[in-house]
């Protein structure tokens, strides 16, 4: 968009031109089969994602070289050993580098990063099997440019192992935390009972027998006694990535607007309302009022007149 602009006002662009690529950073169509949405960023704060469940490997991996060329990145979520590989072969066809989220990836454009925001997501897990669903998290959040941080393995089968991460975490400076559980999906609530930080919970479907789609998690999760814990579908990362990465950059505004105001404050305060240490000097009764006089008044000792003789004048009756 930027460039856009740039190209603009330096008269290299049309405004008919301008107007044309400007729709296409807002909608890109694809044989009448797909329409990428290359706006959602600039509206949102947050990329498209495409979902490669139920696609061809070949057409997915297609969908995200044709975001990245044009916005720098695309992300795809839910891969299968055919989806990557197609993606892997697409994306050195077209010099891109590519980062693996475990079934989730990032095709970046050379020379690209995302602008950084100065906020922090931590991401927790209760198992091992919940990784695949905190790194989908950890795609979309590291894609806006927020910093991630992900500790694994710390369910309340064994409670003592996550004490000490979590505390590393809050030491961080983590604005938000994201916590995928499966099995009873316990994890989200205790986490948000003890800390003051907004906690975003992701039922994962891992488990056995009933409940083991995750259905279980889901309704530990919604039946928490915890205050103010969000939850999302079953292993929507795509959806708490996001969600994590809205409330983080908002609070990283709010840092930036208070130290604003502080500056601010601290520029202006000196000449605005400088103490005054001089010491008051007295005040004449015959001055005007609000004017004081430099020196003070003397002192004259009071004496009765005397006559040319010395003695005292007699008052006359």
């Amino acid at each position: 968009m930027r460039n856009l602009l740039r190209r603009l006002v330096a008269g290299e662009l049309s405004e008919d031109d301008a107007l044309a690529e400007l729709r296409r950073l807002q909608l890109d169509e694809f044989g009448g089969r797909a329409r990428l949405d290359l706006g959602r960023y600039l509206r949102r704060g947050v990329p498209e994602v495409v979902l490669a469940s139920g696609k061809p490997a070949r057409e997915a991996a297609r969908l995200v070289i044709a975001m990245a060329e044009r916005q720098g990145q695309g992300l795809i979520s839910r891969m299968t050993d055919g989806h990557a590989s197609a993606l892997e072969e697409a994306a050195s066809a077209a010099g891109m580098q590519l980062v693996r989220y475990d079934a989730s990836a990032r095709a970046l454009r050379e020379g690209f990063s995302p602008e950084a925001v100065a906020a922090r997501v931590g991401i927790m897990t209760a198992g091992t099997s919940d990784i695949p669903a905190a790194s989908e998290a950890r795609m979309v959040v590291e894609a806006c440019g927020v910093e991630a941080r992900l500790e694994a393995d710390l369910g309340v089968a064994g409670l003592h192992r996550f004490v000490s991460p979590l505390a590393a975490m809050l030491e961080w400076g983590a604005d938000v935390i994201i916590v995928a559980a499966g099995m009873d999906g316990v994890l989200p609530g205790l986490v948000a009972g003890l800390v003051d930080l907004p906690v975003i919970g992701l039922p994962v479907s891992t488990g056995y027998g009933r409940g083991g789609a995750g259905e279980a998690a889901l309704t530990t999760m919604l039946q928490s006694c915890s205050s103010g814990l969000t939850v999302v579908n079953i292993d929507n990362g795509v959806g708490a990535g996001a969600a994590a990465v809205l409330i983080a950059a908002r609070a990283a505004q709010g840092r930036r607007r208070g130290r604003s105001a502080a500056m601010t404050a601290n520029t202006n305060a000196p000449t605005m309302s400088r103490p005054n240490t001089k010491t008051a000097t007295a005040r004449e009764m015959s001055a005007p009022p609000g004017i004081a006089k430099n020196k003070p008044r003397k002192t004259i000792a009071a004496r009765t007149p005397t006559s040319s003789h010395g003695k005292p004048r007699r008052r006359r009756p």
